[in-house]
């Protein structure tokens, strides 16, 4: 669950609501499946992978799916964006797993699957669509949701080359001192945003991190109530695509 759908629950009366704050890579690095749901596979900025036969996902594949037998998948996985939520499915639950598996393995971050694989996919009622694959290249661009921050915006302000940026790293500060901080950043673990909103100018745009993203979604929310112009980083900052320079606890560039 997202923090904002976890905000929703609880105006709705929910009262027992926790969010797993390690985020989604966390979860998945520890061993745990992610299931997409419907709506996830139809309409999002996703890349959907069919792990079956070739000739399989001619007669009828999961629509938007790319084919990408689990056989080829080994040579083949360099043709996947690694920055992009991938969703598997095949009809074997054990080839399934094992692709899963291999692209955690490889440094992908967001592997998700559909619950039943293309069986269940097709008897509920899924959109499907059939005929020749036209191409093996996979073409995928990242869509920013709402209140996200461009890694390039963030680099900026980092960087020092945007002055109207005040960065907040909202992580802990056992965190900052055992990995560093970015520089130009200002440490204000989450817990902690509520009463030092006197530290945090108002005529400038705000950006949160955190180490994957979930905090600084609740940091943002807590933000924008109180007025600020304020983004955040969905981002795990340990991804090759989030580059910004590191300043060690000594002082030291990382």
């Amino acid at each position: 669950m997202s923090t904002t759908n976890a905000g929703l629950a609880r105006k709705l009366g929910y009262k027992n609501v926790s969010v797993y704050l390690d985020g989604e890579p966390a979860w998945i690095a520890a061993g745990n499946p992610m299931y997409a749901s419907r709506k996830y596979v139809e309409t999002g900025n996703v890349v959907i992978v069919d792990l079956r036969a070739s000739n399989k996902a001619v007669k009828g594949r999961i629509k938007r799916a790319v084919s990408i037998p689990y056989a080829e998948l080994e040579d083949r996985i360099d043709d996947i964006p690694r920055n992009a939520p991938i969703v598997l499915y095949s009809d074997d639950e054990e080839e399934l797993m094992d692709a899963a598996e291999d692209l955690i393995d490889d440094g992908f971050k967001h592997v998700s699957r559909t619950a039943g694989n293309y069986a269940a996919w097709t008897r509920t009622g899924g959109a499907v669509e059939s005929g020749p694959i036209a191409s093996k290249e996979i073409s995928w661009v990242r869509v920013l949701g709402k209140g996200e921050v461009s890694v390039a915006d963030f680099k900026k302000a980092t960087d020092g080359a945007d002055p109207n940026a005040f960065v907040i790293d909202s992580r802990t500060p056992d965190e900052v001192a055992e990995l560093g901080i970015f520089r130009n950043t200002v440490n204000i673990p989450l817990d902690q945003i509520a009463d030092r909103m006197n530290e945090i100018p108002k005529d400038k745009k705000i950006y949160v991190h955190c180490s994957t993203g979930a905090r600084a979604d609740m940091a943002y929310q807590e933000l924008k109530k109180a007025g600020y112009n304020v983004k955040f980083l969905l981002l795990n900052i340990s991804d090759a695509e989030c580059d910004c320079e590191i300043l060690k606890p000594n002082g030291n560039k990382g």
